[in-house]
Parts: C-alpha cells; sequence; structure tokens
C-alpha cells in the first residue's frame, strides 16, 4: 500500500512541474521574474519526481530482500 502511495506523490511532482512550465509559457511575456521563478519550480518537482522514484525503488529493493 505505502509503495501505492509514493508511486502517487512521484506523478504529483510531474504534475506540478508540467503546471509550472505552463506558467511559466503564459508569463514570459509580461513578468520575466515570476517565469524565472516558476521555472525554478518546474526544475525543483523534476528532480524531487527523480529522487523520490529513487527511493522507493531502493525501499521496495530491501522490502524484497528481506
Amino acid at each position: 500500500m505505502s509503495s501505492k502511495i509514493y508511486q502517487f506523490f512521484e506523478y504529483a511532482y510531474i504534475a506540478m512541474a508540467l503546471f509550472s512550465i505552463y506558467l511559466v509559457y503564459t508569463n514570459w511575456e509580461m513578468n520575466r521574474g515570476r517565469a524565472y521563478l516558476f521555472g525554478g519550480f518546474a526544475i525543483v518537482a523534476i528532480f524531487m519526481f527523480f529522487f523520490k522514484r529513487n527511493f522507493r525503488k531502493n525501499l521496495e529493493k530491501r522490502n524484497r530482500e528481506q
């Protein structure tokens, strides 16, 4: 059960990254500073996706070995 919860949050980070990229696109012409801020959020969200994915896979591997 906890693996599914971890997996849900992994994909929630991807959704946040996609939304942030959309906000970068819409704010690029009018407010460049805000666009950079959301660009940073997108990068952090993508990093968190891969970090959480690696953490979940290591946890599953550890549980299988026990």
